[in-house]
């Protein structure tokens, strides 16, 4: 039972489909076996099994899939989170690592067999350093309290993804998160200089290195943007960067998507890196603006927000340069932040896109591809025809600089056909991108929404090299299961589907 899987087990282990539908008489003896071999590991608070107790954690930030899972662990030590997993290891128990579930695709939905792990409680400021500029946080630390302990130094964590004020630092390693600012200062993988935690066996590792480069081999770009399938992270190193002395913010407003993606690819063409270059379209500005009233042009087809930052000198020089190149590119109006109140207001209106659609639709399911730049209209226009296609709303939102798109399809849950075809239209916005060029995810992940998708773009060589690196770490597949990696099982379903659909078999769509 406890010996490693065959390859072509493997390749097939633990598919989703099988997993969320176990025998309930199964499922019980199941969770009385695990509840006993967990329950003199941890407190009696930290276990949790009951349908009332274990019904928060059946999703993360995709509502549309929900599961319950088997039981529930919050360990507080180290010490507990290597004896629970060793534990699971020994019972071929899978286990699903969770921060805050502020995700957006799925990758912490639980396993309706396996233990949900929460890290909830490792949430410590372990030491701050201001000569090396560097932080030691554990895992449950949340993205922003990072910034907020470093300020008094003068320093802050540059990665800023829009749920910030939420999101843990493990779930930003799991799934090499963003933020508006990634353009100049780098995702996650740029930020972070050292992960430890745990292998499924409940044996301690570590990636990275506080030196400038790791003995061995570095595995650290392997374990970020992981999402919890290779190892279990505890604790993590970041980079902290120096505030600069002024940020100043340009909005810009543009008669059309066209005009607004060309000044995009203008701004990047002369050499200039913003702090921040985003953008958002029409029906998302009225959203926002109703939400939060930033000061946002209604008129717009299109605005970008456009930050400098730096001395006041080295700020003054760079928006005079884009202010250049967004008016020779055709924008209707810009205006520039005159304090660091109004700055912040137009970001705010931008950090709070997701919650302003909710406002405005029973549900929404955000995408998550990245397009070269330069396809950037020709992205948009496609999905303004979906909108048609599918009957559904969308509000787009998206990482200019760096293509990483956000459309939010709007539609109602309760309706099983909206559900469908917001499916459905996610898939497109999708396999459009890659059509385009581009990847089916820039920093949500892939989890359980994306899974048909990386059909499409990677082959099943490719696929089998992911599941190779995967069994090296965890050879039985007990890591999040069912997640990232689609089986050759489910793509050659869904690749029939595809053909029957009248679309290109996936072999013969373009790979760039």
């Amino acid at each position: 039972m406890n010996a490693p899987l065959s390859r072509d087990a493997a390749n097939e282990f633990a598919p989703t489909e099988v997993l969320l539908q176990p025998d309930a008489a199964a499922r019980a003896r199941r969770q009385t076996e695990v509840v006993n071999a967990l329950a003199p590991l941890l407190p009696s608070h930290a276990l949790l099994w009951t349908s009332e107790d274990t019904v928060p954690y059946e999703c993360d930030g995709l509502t549309a899939y929900r599961e319950r899972p088997l039981v529930v662990a919050l360990p507080e030590t180290e010490a507990q989170v290597a004896a629970v997993l060793k534990a699971c290891h020994r019972l071929n128990v899978p286990v699903v690592a969770r921060g805050a579930g502020t995700g957006l695709s799925g990758g912490a939905m639980p396993n309706a067999l396996g233990v949900t792990l929460s890290l909830a409680k490792f949430n410590r400021i372990v030491s701050m350093d201001k000569r090396s500029r560097t932080a030691v946080v554990q895992c449950g630390v949340r993205n922003l309290a990072i910034s907020e302990a470093a300020a008094p130094l003068g320093l802050y964590y540059a990665p800023d993804p829009s749920s910030q004020i939420a999101c843990t630092i493990g779930g930003n390693v799991a799934e090499n998160s963003g933020g508006v600012h990634c353009l100049k200062y780098g995702l996650t993988l740029h930020n972070v200089l050292q992960v430890r935690g745990y292998t499924i066996e409940g044996e301690p590792v570590t990636f990275g290195s506080l030196a400038l480069d790791a003995p061995g081999l570095d595995l650290l770009s392997i374990v970020v943007g992981s999402e919890g399938m290779l190892a279990v992270t505890t604790e993590v190193t970041v980079k902290l960067v120096p505030k600069p002395r002024l940020a100043r913010c340009i909005m810009a407003s543009f008669p059309t998507v066209q005009t607004a993606g060309e000044a995009v690819a203008q701004i990047i063409a002369n050499g200039i890196i913003p702090a921040g270059l985003e953008m958002m379209d029409k029906p998302m500005t009225a959203a926002v603006e109703d939400f939060v009233h930033a000061g946002y042009d209604l008129d717009a087809a299109a605005i970008l927000l456009c930050e400098s930052d730096g001395t006041p000198e080295e700020v003054e020089e760079e928006i005079g340069r884009m202010q250049a190149v967004l008016s020779s590119c055709g924008a209707t109006r810009l205006e520039v932040s005159r304090d660091e109140a109004q700055r912040l207001r137009f970001w705010s209106g931008r950090k709070n896109a997701f919650p302003a659609s909710g406002r405005i639709s029973p549900d929404y399911m955000c995408m998550d591809s990245t397009i070269p730049r330069k396809k950037l209209a020709e992205i948009l226009l496609a999905i303004a025809e979906m909108e048609k296609q599918y009957q559904l709303g969308c509000c787009n939102v998206f990482h200019a600089g760096d293509g990483n798109l956000h459309p939010l399809i709007l539609f109602d849950a309760n309706d099983p056909d909206q559900l469908h075809r917001a499916e459905q239209f996610g898939a497109d916005i999708l396999e459009t991108s890659v059509m385009l060029g581009g990847t089916v995810t820039g920093e949500h992940g892939v989890g359980v929404e994306k899974l048909n998708s990386m059909c499409v773009q990677f082959t099943p060589e490719e696929r089998e090299q992911m599941f190779a690196v995967k069994r090296a770490f965890d050879a039985r597949g007990l890591l999040n299961p069912g997640k990232v990696i689609p089986t050759l099982h489910r793509c050659a379903e869904y690749g029939r589907m595809h053909v029957k659909k009248g679309l290109l078999p996936f072999a013969e769509l373009p790979r760039f």
